[in-house]
C-alpha cells in the first residue's frame, strides 16, 4: 500500500494544500488540477504512480482545502497561481521535475515552464490546452464575450458553470459508461467552489483566462527548443477542450505522444487503468533524474 501524505504549506503568507507520495530520491512528478476541483482529481492516480516516483499535487489557491482569500486580499490571476507553485517547489526542495497538467493546470504549467525551462524534465497534459483549435466554441463563446465586456448578461452566463447541474456535467459529459464516475465528484467541488466568495474568486480567474491565448506562441517556442518528452492523453470526447488541441501538439513537437482515449474531460474518472498505463510507459521511457 502507498502512503499518501496530507499537508499544508505557506507560501506568500497564504496556506496551500498538497498531497505528497512516494520516495523522496525518486524522480518527481507535479500534478496540477483544473477548474473546479482540486488535487482531489488525482486521489486514484497517485497510488498508481508512487511506487516509482516522487508525486506532488497541489491546490491552487481558492481550490480545495486551499486558503482561499477574497479578491479584494489577493490579486487572482494564472500568473500568480504559477508564482505560488513555483515557491511552494522550491520549499519542498524541487528543482527539476516532470508535469501533468489538466485544464487550469495547463496555464500554471505552461508559466512555469517558460520561467524555468530547464526545471521541466517531461509534460503530460490531460485535456490541458495549449492551442486555439482545443477551444470548443459552444464552450467558450459565452467566455469570449465575458471577456470581451462584463455586464450582468455575461457574468450570469459564466455563474452557471459554478452551479452543481454544469459541474455534473463537465464530470459526465462524454462518458461512454456515466456510472463509472462518482457522484461524489461533482459534489465535492460544487461544496468547495460554493464557500463565501469564491464566486468572485472564480470570475476573476475566468476573466484572467484571456491572458492564456497570447502566451501559446511562446509556448510552442518552447516546444521547440526545448523538446521536452510529452504525452497528450485526451478525453476524445471533452466539449471543452477538443482532440484537435491534443493533435496540435505534434506541429511543434513532432515526437510528441497522443492518445485520444474514449472518455470527456475529466478522464482519470472513467479510465483510469489506461491512462495510468500510458503514464507509466510514458515516463519509462523518458528516462527521468532521480529527485
Amino acid at each position: 500500500m502507498v502512503n499518501v501524505h496530507h499537508r499544508y504549506a505557506t507560501v506568500q503568507g497564504h496556506e496551500l494544500f498538497y498531497r505528497e507520495a512516494g520516495p523522496p530520491d525518486a524522480p518527481v512528478l507535479v500534478l496540477l488540477h483544473g477548474f473546479p476541483t482540486s488535487s482531489f482529481m488525482f486521489r486514484h492516480l497517485i497510488p498508481e504512480l508512487a511506487d516509482r516516483y516522487h508525486v506532488i499535487a497541489p491546490d491552487h489557491l481558492g481550490f480545495g482545502l486551499s486558503e482561499a482569500p477574497p479578491v479584494g486580499d489577493f490579486d487572482y490571476s494564472f500568473d500568480a497561481l504559477a508564482d505560488l507553485t513555483a515557491q511552494l517547489l522550491a520549499g519542498l526542495g524541487v528543482t527539476r521535475y516532470a508535469v501533468y497538467v489538466q485544464d487550469y493546470g495547463a496555464p500554471v504549467g505552461w508559466r512555469l515552464a517558460l520561467k524555468d525551462p530547464d526545471a521541466i524534465t517531461a509534460i503530460i497534459t490531460q485535456n490541458g490546452n495549449g492551442y486555439e483549435a482545443g477551444l470548443v466554441e459552444s464552450f467558450w463563446g459565452a467566455a469570449r464575450a465575458y471577456w470581451r465586456e462584463q455586464n450582468p448578461d455575461t457574468i450570469a452566463a459564466i455563474r452557471a458553470a459554478f452551479s452543481l447541474e454544469m459541474i455534473k456535467w463537465q464530470y459526465l459529459h462524454g462518458v461512454p459508461d456515466p456510472s463509472l464516475v462518482s457522484p461524489d465528484t461533482w459534489h465535492h467541488d460544487h461544496a468547495l467552489v460554493s464557500r463565501p466568495g469564491n464566486d468572485r474568486v472564480q470570475l476573476k480567474l475566468l476573466l484572467d483566462y484571456a491572458t492564456n491565448l497570447p502566451l501559446y506562441p511562446r509556448l510552442h517556442a518552447y516546444l521547440r527548443d526545448r523538446r521536452p518528452p510529452l504525452l497528450a492523453v485526451w478525453g476524445k470526447n471533452d466539449e471543452i477542450f477538443g482532440p484537435a488541441g491534443a493533435e496540435a501538439f505534434v506541429a511543434d513537437l513532432p515526437d510528441a505522444q497522443v492518445h485520444l482515449v474514449d472518455g470527456g474531460h475529466f478522464l482519470l474518472e472513467s479510465a483510469l487503468d489506461e491512462v495510468a498505463g500510458l503514464i507509466r510507459g510514458f515516463l519509462a521511457k523518458a528516462d527521468l533524474p532521480a529527485g
